[in-house]
């Protein structure tokens, strides 16, 4: 039961930290599988690749389809939403931070 409710908690940054890199530059799955296991991030294909299409969906990236060695890779950069939402959830998350540092 711990896992799980770390896992929904850690669902929040995952996508922060997806937004931003982002924003950054194109993004691609496997490339940020790879970003968030560097971050401590212990995510699964199968839950990567349904957030990245959910954000998408909610309006907060864009995805654009290229053609890499014979096969076609998702490349995903934010949106203005998405630019929004970041700049929004920076704010609470340095608020949040301030907070419980201590």
């Amino acid at each position: 039961m711990e896992e799980r409710v770390l896992r929904k908690l850690f669902l929040g940054f995952i996508q922060i930290h997806i937004l931003h890199h982002a924003k950054e530059h194109p993004i691609f799955g496997q490339w940020m599988h790879d970003e968030l296991k560097e971050h401590g991030y212990d995510i699964s294909s199968g839950t990567l690749y349904p957030i990245l299409h959910n954000m998408e969906h909610d309006g907060l990236l864009v995805k654009e389809e290229q053609n890499v060695a014979g096969k076609i890779r998702k490349y995903y950069s934010t949106t203005p939403k998405g630019e929004m939402v970041l700049e929004e959830a920076r704010k609470k998350a340095y608020e949040l931070f301030k907070e419980i540092k201590d």
